[in-house]
Protein backbone atom coordinates (compact mmCIF):
# COMPACT_ATOMS: atom_id res chain seq x y z
CA UNK A 1 0.00 0.00 0.00
CA UNK A 2 1.34 3.41 -0.98
CA UNK A 3 2.02 5.72 1.98
CA UNK A 4 1.12 9.35 1.28
CA UNK A 5 2.85 12.46 2.60
CA UNK A 6 -0.08 13.21 4.93
CA UNK A 7 0.57 9.99 6.88
CA UNK A 8 4.29 10.70 7.14
CA UNK A 9 3.50 14.16 8.48
CA UNK A 10 1.00 12.68 10.94
CA UNK A 11 3.57 10.22 12.27
CA UNK A 12 6.14 13.01 12.50
CA UNK A 13 3.75 15.06 14.63
CA UNK A 14 3.12 12.25 17.12
CA UNK A 15 6.88 11.64 17.24
CA UNK A 16 7.54 15.28 18.11
CA UNK A 17 4.81 15.26 20.75
CA UNK A 18 6.13 12.08 22.37
CA UNK A 19 9.72 13.31 22.49
CA UNK A 20 8.93 17.01 23.04
CA UNK A 21 7.28 16.40 26.38
CA UNK A 22 10.59 15.19 27.80
CA UNK A 23 12.06 18.68 27.51
CA UNK A 24 9.49 20.45 29.69
CA UNK A 25 10.27 21.11 33.33
CA UNK A 26 8.61 18.86 35.89
CA UNK A 27 6.07 20.23 38.35
CA UNK A 28 8.70 20.52 41.08
CA UNK A 29 10.56 23.19 39.11
CA UNK A 30 7.50 25.47 38.76
CA UNK A 31 7.65 28.45 41.14
CA UNK A 32 4.89 28.88 43.72
CA UNK A 33 2.53 31.51 42.31
CA UNK A 34 0.01 31.35 45.14
CA UNK A 35 -2.71 29.75 43.01
CA UNK A 36 -2.51 26.38 44.77
CA UNK A 37 -3.61 25.29 48.24
CA UNK A 38 -1.83 22.90 50.58
CA UNK A 39 -2.33 19.16 50.37
CA UNK A 40 -4.35 19.08 53.61
CA UNK A 41 -7.21 20.88 51.80
CA UNK A 42 -7.89 17.78 49.70
CA UNK A 43 -11.18 16.06 50.58
CA UNK A 44 -10.94 12.31 50.13
CA UNK A 45 -14.63 11.81 49.34
CA UNK A 46 -14.44 14.41 46.57
CA UNK A 47 -11.37 12.77 45.10
CA UNK A 48 -13.03 9.36 45.09
CA UNK A 49 -16.18 10.68 43.43
CA UNK A 50 -14.40 12.69 40.72
CA UNK A 51 -12.12 9.74 39.92
CA UNK A 52 -15.25 7.64 39.41
CA UNK A 53 -17.00 10.42 37.50
CA UNK A 54 -14.04 10.84 35.14
CA UNK A 55 -14.21 7.12 34.36
CA UNK A 56 -17.95 7.40 33.72
CA UNK A 57 -17.47 10.30 31.30
CA UNK A 58 -14.75 8.37 29.46
CA UNK A 59 -17.24 5.50 29.03
CA UNK A 60 -19.58 7.86 27.18
CA UNK A 61 -17.33 8.05 24.12
CA UNK A 62 -17.39 4.28 23.44
CA UNK A 63 -21.10 4.49 24.26
CA UNK A 64 -21.52 7.15 21.61
CA UNK A 65 -19.67 4.95 19.12
CA UNK A 66 -22.22 2.15 19.67
CA UNK A 67 -25.09 4.64 19.55
CA UNK A 68 -23.95 6.03 16.20
CA UNK A 69 -22.58 2.76 14.81
CA UNK A 70 -25.92 1.01 15.11
CA UNK A 71 -27.71 3.76 13.19
CA UNK A 72 -25.62 3.80 10.01
CA UNK A 73 -25.65 1.34 7.12
CA UNK A 74 -23.84 -1.99 7.39
CA UNK A 75 -20.94 -0.86 5.17
CA UNK A 76 -20.06 2.00 7.53
CA UNK A 77 -20.44 0.63 11.05
CA UNK A 78 -16.73 0.24 11.88
CA UNK A 79 -15.70 3.56 10.37
CA UNK A 80 -18.46 5.43 12.21
CA UNK A 81 -17.59 3.80 15.53
CA UNK A 82 -13.88 4.47 15.02
CA UNK A 83 -14.50 8.16 14.34
CA UNK A 84 -15.91 8.48 17.86
CA UNK A 85 -13.43 6.13 19.51
CA UNK A 86 -10.32 7.70 17.96
CA UNK A 87 -11.10 10.99 19.73
CA UNK A 88 -9.94 9.31 22.94
CA UNK A 89 -6.46 9.24 21.41
CA UNK A 90 -6.29 12.44 19.38
CA UNK A 91 -7.97 14.87 21.76
CA UNK A 92 -6.31 13.46 24.87
CA UNK A 93 -2.93 14.33 23.37
CA UNK A 94 -4.09 17.76 22.20
CA UNK A 95 -5.45 18.41 25.70
CA UNK A 96 -2.16 17.55 27.42
CA UNK A 97 0.02 19.50 24.98
CA UNK A 98 -1.98 22.71 24.73
CA UNK A 99 -5.74 22.21 25.14
CA UNK A 100 -5.88 22.45 28.92
CA UNK A 101 -3.78 25.61 28.86
CA UNK A 102 -6.06 27.22 26.27
CA UNK A 103 -9.15 26.21 28.27
CA UNK A 104 -8.12 26.89 31.87
CA UNK A 105 -4.85 28.79 31.65
CA UNK A 106 -4.34 32.44 32.56
CA UNK A 107 -6.89 34.55 30.68
CA UNK A 108 -6.07 36.42 27.49
CA UNK A 109 -8.97 38.62 26.43
CA UNK A 110 -10.47 42.07 26.46
CA UNK A 111 -11.07 44.83 28.98
CA UNK A 112 -14.56 46.27 29.41
CA UNK A 113 -15.19 49.06 31.91
CA UNK A 114 -11.85 48.51 33.55
CA UNK A 115 -12.47 44.77 34.07
CA UNK A 116 -10.66 41.97 32.24
CA UNK A 117 -12.69 39.24 30.53
CA UNK A 118 -11.00 36.14 29.20
CA UNK A 119 -11.54 34.76 25.69
CA UNK A 120 -8.87 32.06 25.72
CA UNK A 121 -6.15 30.82 28.04
CA UNK A 122 -2.46 31.45 27.65
CA UNK A 123 -1.05 28.39 25.80
CA UNK A 124 2.10 28.59 27.94
CA UNK A 125 0.18 28.28 31.22
CA UNK A 126 0.35 24.47 31.48
CA UNK A 127 2.05 23.07 28.32
CA UNK A 128 2.36 19.28 28.43
CA UNK A 129 0.56 19.51 31.82
CA UNK A 130 3.61 21.34 33.16
CA UNK A 131 2.51 22.78 36.52
CA UNK A 132 -0.53 20.48 36.73
CA UNK A 133 0.23 18.61 39.93
CA UNK A 134 -1.39 16.95 42.91
CA UNK A 135 -2.20 20.10 44.89
CA UNK A 136 -5.69 21.65 44.81
CA UNK A 137 -6.22 24.85 42.83
CA UNK A 138 -7.45 27.75 44.93
CA UNK A 139 -10.41 28.60 42.64
CA UNK A 140 -11.02 25.89 40.05
CA UNK A 141 -10.44 22.74 42.14
CA UNK A 142 -10.22 23.64 45.86
CA UNK A 143 -10.78 20.12 47.27
CA UNK A 144 -9.25 17.81 44.64
CA UNK A 145 -5.80 17.56 43.02
CA UNK A 146 -5.48 19.92 40.07
CA UNK A 147 -4.39 17.03 37.85
CA UNK A 148 -7.68 15.25 38.59
CA UNK A 149 -9.60 18.37 37.56
CA UNK A 150 -7.56 18.53 34.33
CA UNK A 151 -8.20 14.86 33.51
CA UNK A 152 -11.91 15.14 34.30
CA UNK A 153 -12.22 18.10 31.95
CA UNK A 154 -10.25 16.21 29.30
CA UNK A 155 -13.10 13.69 28.93
CA UNK A 156 -15.48 16.54 28.00
CA UNK A 157 -13.03 17.76 25.37
CA UNK A 158 -12.83 14.21 23.98
CA UNK A 159 -16.54 13.57 23.50
CA UNK A 160 -17.39 16.95 21.95
CA UNK A 161 -15.83 16.38 18.49
CA UNK A 162 -16.98 12.75 18.63
CA UNK A 163 -20.59 13.99 18.76
CA UNK A 164 -20.06 15.91 15.50
CA UNK A 165 -19.24 12.76 13.53
CA UNK A 166 -22.87 11.71 13.20
CA UNK A 167 -23.59 14.61 10.86
CA UNK A 168 -21.21 13.56 8.07
CA UNK A 169 -21.17 9.80 8.67
CA UNK A 170 -20.66 7.52 5.67
CA UNK A 171 -18.84 10.04 3.48
CA UNK A 172 -15.85 11.70 5.19
CA UNK A 173 -12.16 10.87 4.84
CA UNK A 174 -10.61 9.58 8.05
CA UNK A 175 -7.38 11.61 7.85
CA UNK A 176 -9.34 14.79 7.06
CA UNK A 177 -11.57 14.12 10.03
CA UNK A 178 -8.52 13.82 12.31
CA UNK A 179 -7.22 17.18 11.12
CA UNK A 180 -10.62 18.82 11.58
CA UNK A 181 -11.13 17.65 15.17
CA UNK A 182 -7.69 18.95 16.14
CA UNK A 183 -8.54 22.35 14.64
CA UNK A 184 -12.02 22.31 16.20
CA UNK A 185 -10.66 21.49 19.64
CA UNK A 186 -8.07 24.26 19.52
CA UNK A 187 -10.05 27.04 17.86
CA UNK A 188 -13.68 26.35 18.86
CA UNK A 189 -13.84 24.16 21.95
CA UNK A 190 -11.03 25.65 24.05
CA UNK A 191 -12.02 29.34 23.72
CA UNK A 192 -15.67 28.47 24.38
CA UNK A 193 -14.67 26.35 27.37
CA UNK A 194 -12.53 29.21 28.70
CA UNK A 195 -15.26 31.82 28.22
CA UNK A 196 -17.89 29.73 30.00
CA UNK A 197 -16.02 27.80 32.71
CA UNK A 198 -12.95 29.82 33.59
CA UNK A 199 -13.60 32.22 36.51
CA UNK A 200 -12.49 35.17 34.34
CA UNK A 201 -14.18 33.96 31.15
CA UNK A 202 -16.21 36.46 29.12
CA UNK A 203 -19.46 34.47 29.05
CA UNK A 204 -19.10 33.52 32.71
CA UNK A 205 -17.99 36.81 34.23
CA UNK A 206 -19.74 39.34 31.95
CA UNK A 207 -22.80 37.50 30.64
CA UNK A 208 -23.33 35.33 33.73
CA UNK A 209 -23.95 32.21 31.65
CA UNK A 210 -24.90 29.17 33.73
CA UNK A 211 -23.69 25.90 32.24
CA UNK A 212 -23.38 23.33 35.00
CA UNK A 213 -22.03 20.48 32.86
CA UNK A 214 -21.66 21.44 29.20
CA UNK A 215 -24.94 22.15 27.45
CA UNK A 216 -23.36 25.22 25.87
CA UNK A 217 -19.70 24.20 25.80
CA UNK A 218 -20.24 20.64 24.55
CA UNK A 219 -23.64 20.18 22.94
CA UNK A 220 -24.29 23.55 21.33
CA UNK A 221 -20.77 23.71 19.92
CA UNK A 222 -21.00 20.14 18.58
CA UNK A 223 -24.52 20.71 17.23
CA UNK A 224 -23.65 23.82 15.24
CA UNK A 225 -20.38 22.29 14.04
CA UNK A 226 -22.41 19.28 12.88
CA UNK A 227 -24.78 21.51 10.92
CA UNK A 228 -21.84 23.27 9.28
CA UNK A 229 -20.22 19.92 8.49
CA UNK A 230 -23.32 18.52 6.82
CA UNK A 231 -23.52 21.63 4.65
CA UNK A 232 -19.85 21.60 3.64
CA UNK A 233 -19.50 17.86 3.02
CA UNK A 234 -22.83 17.68 1.18
CA UNK A 235 -25.52 15.04 0.93
CA UNK A 236 -24.81 11.35 0.53
CA UNK A 237 -25.30 9.79 -2.89
CA UNK A 238 -27.70 7.24 -1.39
CA UNK A 239 -29.02 8.69 1.88
CA UNK A 240 -31.71 6.09 2.48
CA UNK A 241 -30.75 3.00 4.45
CA UNK A 242 -31.94 0.88 7.33
CA UNK A 243 -30.03 1.14 10.63
CA UNK A 244 -27.59 -1.75 10.76
CA UNK A 245 -27.95 -2.79 14.40
CA UNK A 246 -30.65 -1.46 16.74
CA UNK A 247 -29.26 -3.47 19.71
CA UNK A 248 -26.03 -1.44 19.30
CA UNK A 249 -28.11 1.74 19.63
CA UNK A 250 -29.77 0.41 22.79
CA UNK A 251 -26.40 -0.59 24.23
CA UNK A 252 -24.90 2.79 23.37
CA UNK A 253 -27.83 4.62 24.93
CA UNK A 254 -27.43 2.63 28.14
CA UNK A 255 -23.71 3.44 28.27
CA UNK A 256 -24.40 7.11 27.59
CA UNK A 257 -27.11 7.32 30.25
CA UNK A 258 -24.85 5.59 32.80
CA UNK A 259 -21.86 7.75 31.89
CA UNK A 260 -23.94 10.92 31.99
CA UNK A 261 -24.18 10.63 35.78
CA UNK A 262 -20.45 11.32 35.84
CA UNK A 263 -20.83 14.02 33.19
CA UNK A 264 -23.49 15.96 35.13
CA UNK A 265 -23.16 14.99 38.80
CA UNK A 266 -19.37 14.95 38.51
CA UNK A 267 -19.45 18.57 37.38
CA UNK A 268 -20.23 19.56 40.97
CA UNK A 269 -16.54 18.68 41.52
CA UNK A 270 -17.46 17.36 44.95
CA UNK A 271 -19.39 14.61 46.70
CA UNK A 272 -22.12 17.04 47.71
CA UNK A 273 -25.80 17.91 47.68
CA UNK A 274 -25.24 19.66 44.36
CA UNK A 275 -23.95 16.40 42.86
CA UNK A 276 -26.97 14.52 44.22
CA UNK A 277 -29.33 17.09 42.70
CA UNK A 278 -27.62 16.82 39.32
CA UNK A 279 -27.77 13.02 39.53
CA UNK A 280 -31.52 13.10 40.12
CA UNK A 281 -32.45 15.73 37.55
CA UNK A 282 -30.33 13.95 34.92
CA UNK A 283 -32.17 10.64 35.07
CA UNK A 284 -35.66 12.18 35.44
CA UNK A 285 -35.22 14.49 32.45
CA UNK A 286 -34.03 11.58 30.33
CA UNK A 287 -36.92 9.36 31.42
CA UNK A 288 -39.40 12.13 30.70
CA UNK A 289 -37.92 12.85 27.27
CA UNK A 290 -37.84 9.18 26.28
CA UNK A 291 -41.51 8.62 27.08
CA UNK A 292 -42.54 11.94 25.51
CA UNK A 293 -40.67 11.10 22.30
CA UNK A 294 -42.33 7.74 21.71
CA UNK A 295 -45.84 9.01 22.58
CA UNK A 296 -45.35 12.10 20.41
CA UNK A 297 -44.22 9.86 17.55
CA UNK A 298 -47.31 7.72 17.94
CA UNK A 299 -49.84 10.57 17.92
CA UNK A 300 -48.15 11.81 14.74
CA UNK A 301 -48.70 8.51 12.98
CA UNK A 302 -45.22 7.07 13.50
CA UNK A 303 -44.46 3.73 15.16
CA UNK A 304 -43.24 3.36 18.71
CA UNK A 305 -39.65 2.30 18.06
CA UNK A 306 -36.56 1.37 20.02
CA UNK A 307 -34.65 3.93 17.96
CA UNK A 308 -37.09 6.67 18.94
CA UNK A 309 -36.91 5.72 22.61
CA UNK A 310 -33.11 5.90 22.52
CA UNK A 311 -33.01 9.24 20.70
CA UNK A 312 -35.56 10.68 23.13
CA UNK A 313 -33.54 9.56 26.14
CA UNK A 314 -30.38 11.18 24.78
CA UNK A 315 -32.22 14.43 23.97
CA UNK A 316 -33.38 14.59 27.59
CA UNK A 317 -29.82 14.07 28.79
CA UNK A 318 -28.58 16.84 26.51
CA UNK A 319 -31.28 19.32 27.52
CA UNK A 320 -30.83 18.90 31.28
CA UNK A 321 -27.02 19.18 31.14
CA UNK A 322 -26.63 22.98 31.52
CA UNK A 323 -29.18 23.26 34.34
CA UNK A 324 -28.88 19.90 36.10
CA UNK A 325 -27.43 21.39 39.29
CA UNK A 326 -29.62 24.49 39.25
CA UNK A 327 -33.17 23.11 38.86
CA UNK A 328 -35.51 20.81 40.79
CA UNK A 329 -36.66 17.29 39.96
CA UNK A 330 -40.08 18.65 39.01
CA UNK A 331 -38.57 21.18 36.64
CA UNK A 332 -36.27 18.56 35.10
CA UNK A 333 -39.34 16.48 34.25
CA UNK A 334 -40.75 19.44 32.30
CA UNK A 335 -37.39 20.20 30.67
CA UNK A 336 -37.19 16.65 29.33
CA UNK A 337 -40.79 16.80 28.14
CA UNK A 338 -40.67 20.08 26.23
CA UNK A 339 -37.17 19.50 24.82
CA UNK A 340 -38.21 16.12 23.41
CA UNK A 341 -41.17 17.70 21.59
CA UNK A 342 -39.07 20.53 20.12
CA UNK A 343 -36.27 18.19 19.01
CA UNK A 344 -38.76 15.69 17.57
CA UNK A 345 -40.38 18.46 15.53
CA UNK A 346 -36.96 19.57 14.28
CA UNK A 347 -35.92 16.01 13.36
CA UNK A 348 -39.03 15.74 11.18
CA UNK A 349 -39.04 19.34 9.88
CA UNK A 350 -38.92 19.17 6.07
CA UNK A 351 -36.60 22.16 5.43
CA UNK A 352 -34.02 20.67 7.81
CA UNK A 353 -34.45 17.25 6.20
CA UNK A 354 -33.00 18.70 2.98
CA UNK A 355 -29.66 18.96 4.77
CA UNK A 356 -28.14 15.48 5.08
CA UNK A 357 -27.27 15.54 8.76
CA UNK A 358 -26.94 11.76 8.78
CA UNK A 359 -27.85 11.08 12.41
CA UNK A 360 -29.73 14.34 13.16
CA UNK A 361 -26.95 15.69 15.36
CA UNK A 362 -28.07 19.31 15.11
CA UNK A 363 -31.75 18.54 15.75
CA UNK A 364 -30.86 16.49 18.84
CA UNK A 365 -27.63 17.88 20.33
CA UNK A 366 -27.73 21.40 18.93
CA UNK A 367 -31.43 22.03 19.57
CA UNK A 368 -31.25 20.10 22.86
CA UNK A 369 -28.38 22.31 23.99
CA UNK A 370 -30.26 25.46 22.94
CA UNK A 371 -33.38 24.33 24.84
CA UNK A 372 -31.26 23.54 27.88
CA UNK A 373 -29.61 26.95 27.84
CA UNK A 374 -32.97 28.75 27.51
CA UNK A 375 -34.71 26.66 30.17
CA UNK A 376 -31.81 27.03 32.60
CA UNK A 377 -32.18 30.80 32.25
CA UNK A 378 -35.90 30.37 32.99
CA UNK A 379 -35.82 27.94 35.95
CA UNK A 380 -32.43 28.15 37.70
CA UNK A 381 -32.84 28.57 41.45
CA UNK A 382 -31.36 31.32 43.57
CA UNK A 383 -31.98 35.02 44.02
CA UNK A 384 -31.96 36.80 40.64
CA UNK A 385 -30.72 33.54 39.09
CA UNK A 386 -33.29 33.19 36.32
CA UNK A 387 -36.42 34.62 34.75
CA UNK A 388 -38.71 32.97 37.32
CA UNK A 389 -36.56 34.09 40.24
CA UNK A 390 -36.26 37.80 39.53
CA UNK A 391 -33.35 37.60 37.11
CA UNK A 392 -34.65 39.23 33.92
CA UNK A 393 -31.16 40.58 33.23
CA UNK A 394 -29.73 37.08 33.62
CA UNK A 395 -32.26 35.72 31.14
CA UNK A 396 -31.54 38.47 28.60
CA UNK A 397 -27.79 37.93 28.99
CA UNK A 398 -28.32 34.22 28.37
CA UNK A 399 -30.22 34.97 25.17
CA UNK A 400 -27.49 37.32 23.97
CA UNK A 401 -24.86 34.70 24.80
CA UNK A 402 -26.90 32.06 22.96
CA UNK A 403 -26.76 34.13 19.78
CA UNK A 404 -23.04 34.79 20.26
CA UNK A 405 -22.23 31.11 20.82
CA UNK A 406 -24.37 30.01 17.87
CA UNK A 407 -22.67 32.43 15.48
CA UNK A 408 -19.18 31.66 16.78
CA UNK A 409 -19.52 27.87 16.67
CA UNK A 410 -21.34 27.68 13.33
CA UNK A 411 -19.27 30.13 11.30
CA UNK A 412 -16.04 29.21 13.09
CA UNK A 413 -16.59 25.54 12.26
CA UNK A 414 -17.58 26.42 8.71
CA UNK A 415 -14.23 28.16 8.27
CA UNK A 416 -12.34 25.21 9.77
CA UNK A 417 -14.07 22.77 7.42
CA UNK A 418 -13.03 24.93 4.47
CA UNK A 419 -9.44 25.09 5.73
CA UNK A 420 -9.38 21.32 6.28
CA UNK A 421 -10.81 20.67 2.83
CA UNK A 422 -8.17 22.90 1.25
CA UNK A 423 -5.41 20.88 2.93
CA UNK A 424 -6.87 17.36 2.60
CA UNK A 425 -10.12 16.78 0.73
CA UNK A 426 -12.89 16.09 3.25
CA UNK A 427 -15.13 13.88 1.19
CA UNK A 428 -14.27 10.43 -0.05
CA UNK A 429 -14.65 9.59 -3.74
CA UNK A 430 -18.00 8.36 -5.05
CA UNK A 431 -16.45 4.94 -5.56
CA UNK A 432 -15.28 4.79 -1.93
CA UNK A 433 -18.67 5.98 -0.71
CA UNK A 434 -20.45 3.26 -2.67
CA UNK A 435 -17.99 0.67 -1.43
CA UNK A 436 -18.47 1.80 2.16
CA UNK A 437 -15.94 3.47 4.44
CA UNK A 438 -15.23 0.30 6.41
CA UNK A 439 -13.51 -1.20 3.38
CA UNK A 440 -12.39 1.89 1.50
CA UNK A 441 -10.87 3.69 4.51
CA UNK A 442 -9.89 0.88 6.88
CA UNK A 443 -9.98 -2.41 4.93
CA UNK A 444 -12.18 -3.91 7.62
CA UNK A 445 -15.76 -5.08 7.53
CA UNK A 446 -18.46 -6.79 9.56
CA UNK A 447 -18.57 -10.54 9.00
Amino acid sequence: MKVGLKWIVSFSVITLVAIGGLFWNPVADIPDTGEFLSEDKIVGADVAWILAAAGLVLLMTPGLSFFYGGMVGRKNVISTMLQSFIALGVISLVWVVVGFSLSFGNSLGITIGGKHYGIIGNPLSYPFFCGVGDLPHKIMAPTIPFILFALFQMKFAVITPAIITGSFAERVRFISYLLFIVLFSIFIYTPLCHMVWHPDGLLNKYFGVKDFAGGTVVHMSAGFAALAGALVVGNRKNPHHEPSNIPYVLLGTGMLWFGWFGFNAGSALSASASAATAFGTTTIASASAMMTWIFFDRINGRSVSALGACIGAVVGLVAITPGCGFVSIQESLFIGFISAIVSNVMVNWKPLKKIDDTLDVFACHGVGGIMGMILTAVFAHGENASLLHGGLDVFLHHMAALVLVSVFTFFGSLLLYKITDSIITLRVSEESENKGLDLSQHEECLQ
